[in-house]
């Protein structure tokens, strides 16, 4: 549970699931109308597969305290709160049964489940140290964080598989994917609904990670269209590349954004795509975009703030927002995730 001196992590535990949504939607909305000067009403979605808003989450990271306990930060604090299960954590990720075992030298510990049914244990370890690895209750590869998002495999081989309708998508150890299990066929679904994308039309997908945004645009756009993915991450770049080998018209390449497009030499879209970390995608990257004069944009956000800000620049050069949807992907949480079509 959660509270003072207890844990920190679903700070918005003590309120039901339609209070929840009903302030996430105040929070989209105060934000559009202080930032962007968007007056506009805002439902929060349920998202499908988390039944009375637990059980959800695919991806938990454990900090370890000194002795190798596992546990999450406490209300307000840096200190942990040792735990022997979590409430929002899929079942999949307590079959692993990490919290019952001490992981001497571990700084934390990350369980990933994948709806293909394979586990993974991605462990942080203290400077200069080894960290001895536990019987698990359920197999399990072993990876070991590297730092800046890199992780190598101990025990097994770290891919993981995510199936979303009929396609299947690899995913290497802890890279990004959405920690809800419904989370990436309800966005894919309110992407492609906006995007509307066209036979025979050039897509760009930004910040595209394994490729999820980037699979379905080719696939609408055909052989006769096309499709460029920029993503940063090495290891996500070669997971895009594997997922989409399929659609050899939808190209991934890595780079930042705003060196990517000029690079390249991409001056012109029919329709683009972006989902950027949280902190948006600043003015830089917003006036680049624009210059590209697509007739739709498609922003995927979890941070109403950030795209609240980026939509205000987006409106002084010329695209405004037609549509937006939001989603309760992150259930007992103040997160929200949003879906928002700008067009010219």
């Amino acid at each position: 549970m959660r509270g003072p001196g207890l844990c920190g992590g679903c700070d918005w535990q003590h309120a039901t699931l339609e209070a929840q949504r009903a302030l996430k939607a105040s929070v989209v909305a105060e934000q559009l109308s202080r930032l962007a000067g968007i007056t506009r009403d805002v439902l929060v979605e349920e998202v499908p597969g988390a039944k009375d808003g637990l059980g959800w989450r695919t991806r938990v990271q454990f900090a370890a305290t000194r002795e190798g306990v596992l546990g999450f930060r406490k209300h307000r604090s840096h200190d942990i709160q040792p735990v022997e299960a979590c409430l929002i954590a899929h079942p999949s990720v307590e079959e692993v049964g990490v919290e019952t075992h001490t992981w001497r030298n571990s700084m934390g510990v990350e369980v990933i489940a994948s709806s293909g049914g394979e586990h993974a244990v991605v462990i942080a370890p203290k400077p200069r140290s080894s960290v001895a690895v536990p019987p698990l209750e359920a197999p399990a590869s072993i990876l070991v964080n590297q730092g800046k998002g890199r992780s190598e495999p101990r025990h097994g081989s770290g891919m993981l598989h995510e199936q979303v309708g009929d396609r299947v998508f690899q995913v290497t150890g802890s890279g990004f994917w959405q920690v809800h299990p419904g989370a990436a066929e309800t966005l894919l679904d309110a992407v492609l609904s906006y995007a509307a994308p066209e036979p025979g039309e050039w897509a760009l997908d930004l910040y595209c990670g394994v490729g999820l945004f980037a699979a379905g645009l080719a696939e609408a756009v055909g052989p006769s269209g096309a499709v460029f993915g920029v993503e940063n991450e090495a290891a996500a770049v070669r997971d895009a590349r594997a997922n989409l080998r399929d659609l050899p018209w939808a190209q991934v390449e890595r780079g930042r954004v705003e060196d990517a497009l000029d690079r390249f030499e991409i001056e012109r879209a029919d329709l683009v795509v972006v989902d950027p970390p949280r902190s948006g995608l600043g003015r830089e990257v917003v006036t680049r975009i624009a210059s590209l004069e697509a007739s739709r944009l498609v922003y995927v956000s979890c941070d109403p703030a950030t795209l609240a800000r980026d939509l205000a620049w987006f409106a002084e050069l010329g695209y405004g927002l037609a549509d937006l949807r939001a989603f309760d992907a992150f259930p007992m949480t103040h997160h929200v995730e949003c879906v928002a079509l700008l067009v010219r």
